[in-house]
């Protein structure tokens, strides 16, 4: 019994020492040593190492100033060219913040002036009724100084024409966008060069004279004796320059060829045979109808203000009718003509008008050069004109083709060179 009780005992305090030495381990404390960066840089220590000092110059302020240097230098032309950009984009806010000021004129001006010829019309017919109790001295100085108005105005409006100004300002402000994004695109392919300078000047100096801002001294004549074209170019545009290119040992003629030049002379009398004449022609229709409206609104206005100034009971009626009428049918006319825009119809005929004789002087111009490596490329050329004039390549070639036959036959062509306009 003693003996069992001696095992217990062992068992029961070896579980207890094994127990102790689960439950509470002890870790050790362990410290890292984190090794300090060291002071000097790396281009110190690579001039210091092995026993050599300086032996390597920094000239890290010096490197940095030449590059600054290089990367900022540009070219005279290209800051030129930029100064022009600038000035360009100017004149298209310019001319179409003026046009929007000059529609704004169009619309006020021919409202106020129906509405005074009106106003005038009704107080000459209320004065030929004769009603009782009418002061006919009042109504009768009334329609005399309205009408008197209506026709000053009407005078200085049918002057300045502001329906043809707006069209001038709005071809003005396209012109110069499309100026704009030739110099940006010029600005992107490639460096300007001082001819491109002289080029892009010349353009904004002919748009100037072409489409001018001021009303006195300088606004175009709004009655001529004829449509002339619009000329919004340079005279003398200036032809780069372009190199023969070879290819298999043969020499290219810069895309030129006999073919491509009778096709762009006979495109150049489909434009004279029909595109010009016809616009020619309805614009100095369009020139007849506008001088007989601006000299029948003010004229009738006139009557209308006579015929006003004599109504009285002596007169009888009549002096008040011939008011009436002749106010009421100023008043249409003065609708016809500036509510119709026939200004504007006019202008639009002179600037397209313009357009077919850029395009006939660009081609005849490239004809004229015989050295074709001075000429546009052939193939770019054809490209441009047929946009130009609205068509496919076929079909310019098409046209051309058209035309020789009918010059050979001596039968007018019944075709157009342009499908835009």
């Amino acid at each position: 019994m003693a003996t069992l009780q001696a095992s217990n005992f062992l068992v029961s305090s070896s579980s207890k020492q094994i127990h102790a030495a689960i439950l509470v381990p002890k870790l050790p404390s362990i410290r890292f040593s984190v090794p300090k960066v060291p002071s000097k840089k790396l281009s110190e220590e690579l001039n210091t190492r092995d026993g050599f000092i300086n032996t390597i110059p920094v000239e890290k302020n010096a490197i940095r100033t030449t590059l600054l240097q290089e990367s900022s230098y540009v070219p005279n032309a290209t800051i030129q060219i930029h100064a022009i950009l600038e000035a360009v984009v100017d004149r298209v806010e310019m001319h179409s913040n003026i046009g929007e000021q000059r529609e704004n004129w169009n619309t006020l001006l021919l409202n106020s002036i129906n509405m005074i010829t009106l106003t005038a019309a009704t107080m000459a017919g209320v004065t030929a009724t004769g009603g009782a109790g009418v002061s006919l001295l009042a109504l009768r100085l009334g329609s005399t100084l309205l009408f008197s108005a209506a026709t000053g105005m009407s005078v200085l409006m049918n002057k300045i024409q502001p329906s043809q100004l707006v069209e001038e300002q709005r071809n003005a402000t396209r012109l110069f966008k499309q100026l704009q994004n030739q110099i940006q695109t010029l600005l992107a392919v490639g460096s300007p060069s001082k001819e491109d300078v002289k080029d892009a000047m010349e353009k904004v100096l002919a748009l100037d004279k072409a489409y001018p801002l001021p009303l006195l001294g300088e606004m175009l004549e709004k009655f001529p004796e004829r449509l002339e074209p619009a000329v919004w170019w340079p005279k003398n545009q200036s032809r780069k320059t372009h190199q023969e290119k070879h290819i298999n040992g043969k020499v290219e003629r810069n895309g030129w060829t006999e073919e491509l030049e009778m096709e762009m002379r006979e495109v150049v009398e489909v434009i004279k045979r029909k595109d010009s004449e016809d616009y020619e022609r309805l614009g100095n229709k369009a020139l007849k109808i506008n001088k007989f409206l601006a000299t029948s609104g003010p004229l009738l206005t006139g009557i209308a203000a006579l015929g006003s100034a004599f109504m009285g009971s002596s007169n009888g009626p009549w002096a008040a009718i011939v008011a009436a009428v002749a106010g009421a049918l100023a008043s249409a006319v003065n609708t016809f003509e500036h509510g119709g825009q026939v200004g504007m119809v006019f202008e639009m005929y002179r600037n397209n008008a313009g357009f077919f004789k850029l395009v006939q002087e660009s081609i005849e111009s490239t004809l004229d050069e015989s050295d074709v490596e001075k000429r546009e490329n052939g193939e770019l050329f054809e490209m441009k004109v047929a946009l130009q004039l609205g068509r496919s390549l076929s079909q310019m070639r098409d046209l051309a083709k058209k035309s020789t036959y009918s010059r050979i036959e001596g039968s007018p062509i019944d075709e157009f060179a342009s499908k835009l306009f």
